[in-house]
């Protein structure tokens, strides 16, 4: 039987790996984004992913996606909450626009998504829901309030969410990556990224396909019995 993996923000950067590697493995893969046509249509060559634009901050285009997935498609086993953007800014400067777009993108759209995943989960009895928060949800970081607020939300989501959900079959868990190496680091002052590398203990970044890796795992059989769990 076809198993079905959705990944919001699926066809770039740590999402694109996600994509990748869950296709590699025999998943029919969904994977959503938002804007850049040109990178959902080089995903789908690339892997064979069905891909669809939506805003995962929107609650409706979410239902009537979902929908559309379990009655045209199959039966999702799989969804990585990844989507995420970033509009940095010190807080007291920060724009309401800016905190919202961030919120909405980043933690509304777990809520968005889960709400109407989950049913189906829980009537088969069976579902892995992996969620792509970041270490700033943990420690904070400077000009980062709205980003890091979405991402500690996510923690929070994933661990009553998992509570919630255990006794139907459902595993939920947070992947919190560091620094990893994609278009959004790339775009940072080389020397702030010097000095975030001395911290790291192993002297470099993280690969996308890292996090893939972690992303299978906690997808499989073999991660059963894990849940509720923090990953960093």
């Amino acid at each position: 039987m076809t198993k079905y993996a959705v990944v919001t923000g699926g066809t770039r950067g740590i999402g694109l790996s996600i994509t990748e590697k869950l296709a590699a493995d025999g998943y029919q893969v969904v994977a959503l984004y938002h804007g850049n046509e040109e990178a959902a249509k080089a995903c789908e060559e690339a892997t064979g992913a069905k891909t669809y634009k939506v805003d995962v901050g929107n609650y409706s285009e979410c239902e009537e996606l979902i929908m559309q997935i379990e009655n045209e498609l199959g039966p999702i086993y799989l969804l990585v909450n990844n989507a995420g953007i970033t509009k940095d800014g010190v807080f007291h400067k920060m724009s309401k626009d800016s905190w919202d777009a961030v919120i909405q993108t980043n933690l509304d759209s777990c809520f968005n998504m889960c709400r109407h995943v989950v049913p189906f989960m829980r009537e088969r009895q069976s579902g892995r829901i992996v969620n792509i928060s970041s270490i700033n949800g943990q420690k904070g970081q400077f000009g980062q309030v709205n980003y890091s607020a979405a991402k500690a939300g996510m923690i929070g989501f994933t661990k009553a969410l998992a509570l919630e959900s255990a006794a139907k079959g459902i595993t939920v868990n947070t992947i919190c990556p560091g620094y990893i190496a994609t278009d959004m680091t790339s775009s940072m002052n080389q020397d702030v990224l010097d000095m975030i590398i001395k911290q790291i203990p192993a002297g470099r970044m993280g690969k996308p396909e890292e996090i893939a890796e972690l992303v299978a795992f906690l997808g499989s059989e073999a991660a059963a019995f894990i849940n509720r769990r923090s990953c960093r």
